[in-house]
């Protein structure tokens, strides 16, 4: 699944929308002291109240929220799994009857509470519908409706919510004219920022593919191992966060540990070059890097005595497989923003690693030193800072 599949999916859900038929809805209300479930309700979609239904869109729209291998994770199932959750979703995704349907998605429930204890009260909403995608680019001179362009895809989404209590609050009565001390103990759902769910299935080329699944977290980098695992017997995934902590171990093994700004900001640039001429190209998978594509940007970006043995053997050491394959968009920090945070005890600086080529780190008079090259001259507070010169 990639990222424009994945922003064609999630713009569906809106209001009136013909691409877009959402059958039936499913809310499980769980207590976080008995860890049980203490209300369930399903009802047909359409019948909601509007007010309601734009909540849950934006409810839906928000899961789908972020990067893929950030919050968004494409999943194959375990093979061997005991109960595979595949079969059960399977079974719900082709089944006709609300009922049956209902009946699987709360079996799903329960595995959610095995071996598992919530901090508050959660709401489990489940949805089945279909959604459209293009079977082939449209052709504006073309008579075929939009309709006639695209083939309908089965779906199951859930979406994991916490709630909270409702604050005290003082209220004025108009009316009485007197105030009031209100107390509300109807919590608060939190529909504006999921915790975590899924899309069954995930989609490769524009096909329902339903051997694999998208999990969503709302914590960016820190999907739930148990939901994975137990719940969707979805195998492990890697996230970003963890790719590029191996992409750095494996530089470090082929060039020691100690590095100057200027060759790190052109490692980031010739990977950054890798991606753009991706999406020049328009290639629908992501760009990857193997033992190969690294050994030459390190040779690109000035590294001595970089031999393909060398990165073979870092591959090996770091992560057991020399054939092994990074994201080139997860091993770098964002290559146009302030993604790098060099912290000291006396300031935190923010620097792009497109001008990490402007900072240095120098010995003067004895000590360690971050100097920054600057085209402007530095205001601090309203004063400019007189420039000195060293020697």
């Amino acid at each position: 699944m990639n990222k424009k599949e994945v922003a064609h999916i999630r713009k569906q859900f809106k209001m009136d929308n013909d691409l877009m038929n959402i059958e039936d809805i499913l809310n499980v209300y769980i207590m976080k002291e008995t860890n049980e479930i203490y209300h369930w309700e399903r009802l047909p979609f359409g019948l909601l109240d509007k007010e309601k239904q734009e909540l849950y869109m934006g409810n839906f729209k928000k899961l789908l929220t972020g990067e893929l291998d950030h919050k968004l994770f494409e999943l194959k199932f375990q093979e061997a799994a005991e109960e595979p959750a595949q079969v059960l979703l399977h079974q719900a995704l082709v089944s006709g009857d609300p009922e049956e349907w209902q009946d699987l998605m709360l079996m799903l429930v329960e595995r959610m509470m095995t071996d598992a204890k919530y901090e508050r009260d959660m709401v489990i909403t489940f949805v089945r519908g279909q959604y459209y995608l293009p079977t082939k680019a449209r052709n504006d001179e073309a008579e075929e409706s939009e309709k006639n362009e695209v083939f309908a895809h089965p779906f199951i989404l859930c979406s994991v919510n916490s709630t909270e209590k409702q604050r005290k609050t003082l209220l004025f009565d108009y009316v009485e004219r007197e105030f009031k001390y209100n107390v509300i103990v109807d919590p608060i759902i939190k529909l504006s920022t999921p915790e975590q769910g899924f899309l069954y299935p995930s989609v490769t080329d524009n096909y329902s593919d339903v051997n694999r699944i998208l999990y969503c977290t709302g914590k960016s980098n820190f999907p739930d191992p148990h939901f994975v695992e137990q719940v969707l017997n979805g195998e492990r995934s890697v996230t970003a966060l963890e790719e590029r902590a191996i992409f750095e171990d494996i530089v470090k093994e082929v060039t020691g540990e100690q590095l100057d700004s200027a060759t790190i900001a052109q490692v980031y640039e010739e990977i950054n070059r890798v991606i753009e001429i991706n999406e020049e190209t328009k290639e629908e998978e992501p760009p990857k890097l193997d033992y190969k594509d690294l050994e030459r940007v390190l040779n690109a970006s000035g590294v001595e005595d970089v031999t393909t043995e060398k990165v073979e053997r870092a591959f090996e050491t770091i992560v057991d497989n020399k054939n092994y394959e990074m994201k080139a968009t997860s091993v770098m920090p964002k290559f146009t923003s302030k993604s790098i945070k060099i912290e000291t005890k006396v300031a935190t600086i923010s620097v792009s690693p497109q001008d990490l080529r402007y900072l240095k780190q120098v010995n003067f008079q004895g000590k360690r030193c971050i100097m920054i090259e600057v085209d402007e001259d530095v205001a601090i507070e309203g004063f400019t800072l007189s420039t000195e010169t060293l020697l």
